[in-house]
C-alpha cells in the first residue's frame, strides 16, 4: 500500500464527509488532494485537512502525490473520471453505479484490465457484519441448500425529503438504479453471480411534487419506471425476487430474506453495515439472532477503498469494479426485460468476493 498512500478526492458533495470521517482515521492513508467544480468548496475542505491541496480536476489526476482517485462525482461523470484516472496510471474507487450506462462501465473495466490497474466501486456496506454474517450462516449450511431469496426496497419517493429530486426521475435514476446496487450486490455476495433476469415495471404517476426546501410545491415530470420488480436466476440455481419502488408508503417486509431447504435467514438492510441476522430452522419455535461472525466491525463508508488499496493477487479487492459491472448489467437487463417482456441472459459473470473475516475496526483501519 505504501506509507502513506495518497488519495485524491474528486467531487465534494454530501457523501464526501462520510468518506473523510473514515479515511482520515486510517494511519496508512493521506488525503493528498481534493477537487470540485466549486473551487471555493474544494479550498474549504482542503483547509480542514493537514496535508491536502485544493486542485483542479486535471491537476489532481496528474498529481504524483495521488495514488488512488476517489470518484464522488455525479453518475453521469463516473466513467469519464475513472477513465482519466486509469490513463494517468492511478487506481480509482467510485460511488455507485460504476457508470451511468452499461457500455461506459464496460469501457472502464476494459481500460483497467489493459493497464493492470485496480478499480473499486461502492457499495461497500456489504463488507460489514450484516451481510458477511449472513453469508457465513449460508456457507455453514444453517439453512441447507439455498433455494430462494426476496429483496424489498419500498418508499414513497425521494421528492418528499430531497430539495432537488429531479435526477431520481430522469434516465439513469429511478428506484432500481438508485437503491438497487445495495440489494443486488448483497445477493451476489450471498448467493453468487446471476445467470439471467426477467422483469416487470410501471410508472403509476407522471409527475411528482417536491415536498421540502426552496422548491417545495413544484411539480416535476417522471421519465423513468418508479416500480421495478423481477426475478434473478443465480448460477447456483437459487431464485431471487427483487422489488424496488418509489410508489409504496411503507412495508413490513424484511430488506432481504434467504430461504433454504432447512431454514430461513432475515438479513439486515444492505444500505447499512451492520444489523441483526436472524435464523429460523425447520422445527424451531422462534427466530434466533446470530452473533456477528464475519465482516469489518464498526465499518463505514470508505472501508471498501481501504480494502482496494490493500488488495493483493492472493486477496483481490472485494468491492471491485468487476462486481459493480455485473450488478449494473443485472439491473439494466431487468429494465430491458420489463420493456420487452423477454427473459435476458447476462453476458458478464464474476467470482464471489472472498469472505471478510471478523475484523476489528482498529485492525482494518491499520491495514497495510
Amino acid at each position: 500500500m505504501g506509507h502513506p498512500h495518497g488519495i485524491g478526492i474528486i467531487g465534494l458533495g454530501a457523501i464526501s464527509k462520510a468518506y473523510l470521517d473514515t479515511l482520515t482515521l486510517a494511519p496508512g492513508i493521506r488525503i493528498a488532494a481534493v477537487a470540485d467544480l466549486d473551487s471555493a468548496r474544494a479550498r474549504a475542505v482542503a483547509d480542514e485537512l493537514p496535508d491536502a491541496s485544493a486542485l483542479t480536476v486535471s491537476e489532481l489526476l496528474a498529481s504524483p502525490d495521488v495514488d488512488t482517485v476517489l470518484n464522488l462525482t455525479i453518475p453521469a461523470a463516473h466513467a469519464e473520471i475513472a477513465l482519466a484516472a486509469i490513463a494517468q496510471g492511478k487506481r480509482v474507487y467510485g460511488e455507485k453505479p460504476l457508470a451511468a450506462v452499461l457500455h461506459e462501465a464496460v469501457d472502464v473495466m476494459v481500460a483497467a484490465d489493459a493497464a493492470a490497474i485496480g478499480v473499486g466501486c461502492a457499495p461497500d456496506t456489504v463488507l460489514g457484519t450484516g451481510i458477511q454474517t449472513a453469508r457465513v450462516a449460508i456457507e455453514d449450511g444453517l439453512i441447507g441448500r439455498p433455494t430462494a431469496a426476496t429483496a424489498v426496497m419500498a418508499s414513497p419517493g425521494h421528492e418528499l425529503w430531497h430539495p432537488n429530486p429531479d435526477f431520481y426521475y430522469r434516465p439513469g435514476g429511478g428506484p432500481l438504479l438508485d437503491m438497487g446496487p445495495y440489494y443486488v450486490t448483497a445477493l451476489v455476495h450471498l448467493l453468487g453471480p446471476i445467470r439471467s433476469v426477467v422483469g416487470a415495471s410501471s410508472t403509476p404517476r407522471a409527475t411528482r411534487t417536491i415536498g421540502s426546501g426552496p422548491r417545495e410545491g413544484e411539480v416535476i415530470g417522471v421519465d423513468v419506471e418508479t416500480h421495478v420488480t423481477g426475478v434473478l436466476e443465480h448460477h447456483s440455481g437459487a431464485l431471487s425476487t427483487l422489488t424496488t419502488s418509489f410508489d409504496s408508503a411503507r412495508t413490513t417486509a424484511a430488506p432481504i430474506e434467504v430461504h433454504g431447504e432447512a431454514g430461513s435467514l432475515v438479513v439486515p438492510d444492505p444500505n447499512t453495515f451492520a444489523g441483526d441476522v436472524r435464523l429460523f430452522r425447520v422445527g424451531d419455535d422462534d427466530w434466533r439472532t446470530l452473533a456477528p461472525s464475519a465482516g469489518y466491525l464498526d465499518s463505514a463508508r470508505g472501508v471498501g477503498l481501504i480494502d482496494l488499496v490493500t488488495a493483493t493477487p492472493e486477496r483481490p479487492a472485494r468491492a471491485s469494479g468487476a462486481v459493480a459491472l455485473h450488478v449494473l448489467e443485472a439491473m439494466t437487463a431487468l429494465l430491458e426485460s420489463a420493456r420487452s417482456g423477454a427473459r435476458i441472459a447476462l453476458e458478464t459473470t464474476v467470482e464471489r468476493p472472498l469472505l471478510v473475516p471478523l475484523t476489528a475496526r482498529d485492525e482494518w483501519l491499520r491495514s497495510e
